[in-house]
């Protein structure tokens, strides 16, 4: 394990921890070492590798695509264990470039550190809860580095998949779960007779295998209305709109089940269920135009009134380390923030990039409190280096306070409004989603 790759292992631990309160890892590996090839779904573009390298205890390197490697970048990119792969557009001799990336593949297998690749090959726009098709290239990875040690040692294939509530939006969920590993030397009969057709068969096995790990549903046109169904009963993985004292877990097989139970459906079943879809498309259309938040709404059909107890008792509570928040964090969150948003136009990205650029120039900017703490506060650098390390919480009582603060001020304007049409409107889809749908 390279120094780098060890020091981004604990301080990611740290960030992560502060962006996505809530991580869960299901049949997680319980050792370092394993001579496995990871293949993974890509939802979140950068924020993948970084999710599941950080909360799961494999070593990995990655295969990344080439064009990120720059002569700046690329001693920082090889400490962090990346490996370049490249593609056709790049404008090089892609079969040589990625003949030598298989060759160093096929010698960290050997030494029984693993690789994670991501399956897809690219990551869509905007995130979304199914799988593209997976592309061949770990399977051969795998058997070309078995053909390397001339099949001395056992070399395994795992899928692993990353469930997020909404990658890109703090205080969300991730669950990362991973399937059996399948032992590719025990297909080595079949691939000395038919490389091809073990490759094109273990591939489909691996894309299934993801599929298990995630939310699939079949139909790309149908993920919005999974989607509006999850916000709707909260009871799966919605970021904005989910009952979080249900186990991440049961959320996440929610949502699965429900996915499951649309792509069984055939033509005719959907077509029946397009005026569901239009109604509830409707709902949450109404919904933004008005600027009314769904979780007001269940509040006031539950409770019958509107609470602002718990956002003001936090907004005098958090006040003090927001403060210390904003003086540590508030400058660079607002460089970082307006510098990725003009610079990167896929908002995919956006996330992981804030995440990183944030802890690299907040960590920077704040170093000297140490010495200004020792100096003017407390005689001690041990408690200065405390108190830096308690500048990313700082950060979040900032965030969180302006939270609160603006369900506080929407809070106050709802109870002012007559919502009794869109209470009743909810209590009716709530329960045609229920006699429709028999997993919700």
């Amino acid at each position: 394990m390279r120094f780098f790759y060890l020091i981004l292992f604990f301080l990611l631990r740290y960030s992560l921890r502060i962006f996505y309160p809530r991580i869960k890892t299901v049949n997680a590996p319980k050792t370092f070492f394993g001579r496995t090839i990871y293949v993974s779904n890509h939802a979140a573009s950068f924020m993948d590798p970084l999710v599941v390298a950080t909360f799961r205890l494999p070593i990995v390197f990655f295969l990344t695509r080439s064009d990120v490697f720059t002569t700046i970048s690329r001693p920082f990119l090889w400490a962090a264990h990346m490996l370049p792969i490249y593609r056709q557009h790049d404008g090089v001799d892609t079969k040589d470039e990625n003949l030598k990336t298989f060759e160093k593949c096929a010698q960290i297998l050997k030494y029984g550190r693993n690789l994670l690749i991501f399956g897809e090959g690219f990551t869509d726009d905007t995130f979304i809860r199914r799988i593209k098709p997976v592309k061949k290239g770990a399977v051969r990875i795998g058997f070309s580095a078995l053909e390397s040690i001339r099949w001395k040692k056992k070399i395994y294939i795992a899928a692993v998949g990353c469930n997020y509530s909404d990658p890109n939006q703090m205080r969300s969920d991730v669950l990362i779960a991973t399937s059996h590993r399948i032992c590719l030397n025990d297909y080595r009969k079949e691939f000395e007779e038919n490389p091809n057709k073990v490759i094109t068969d273990l591939t489909k096995l691996v894309e299934q295998l993801i599929k298990d790990q995630i939310t699939h549903v079949e139909s790309k046109e149908w993920c919005g209305f999974h989607e509006d169904v999850m916000r709707l009963t909260r009871k799966g993985m919605n970021a904005k709109n989910s009952d979080t004292s249900i186990p991440l877990k049961k959320r996440w097989h929610y949502s699965q089940n429900l996915a499951h139970w649309l792509n069984e459906k055939t033509e005719d079943e959907l077509a029946k269920l397009d005026e569901l879809k239009k109604e509830l498309i409707s709902y949450f259309a109404l919904q933004k135009k008005l600027r009314i938040n769904e979780n007001y709404l269940f509040e006031l059909s539950e409770k019958k009134r509107i609470s602002r107890t718990k956002e003001l008792l936090l907004l005098v509570v958090l006040f003090p380390f927001a403060l210390l928040g904003l003086i540590h964090c508030g400058l660079p969150y607002y460089g970082v923030k307006k510098f990725v948003e003009g610079s990167f136009k896929r908002k995919v990205f956006w996330g992981s990039v804030k995440l990183l650029l944030g802890m690299i120039s907040m960590g920077l900017l704040n170093i000297p409190f140490i010495f200004l703490f020792k100096a003017y506060i407390y005689p001690s650098y041990w408690f200065g280096l405390l108190y830096y390390t308690m500048i990313g919480l700082f950060g979040l009582a900032a965030y969180m306070w302006w939270i609160n603060f603006t369900r506080f001020r929407e809070k106050g304007v709802v109870s002012r409004t007559d919502l009794t049409k869109m209470i009743q409107k909810r209590s009716d889809l709530l329960l045609k989603v229920k006699s429709t749908i028999p997993v919700a």
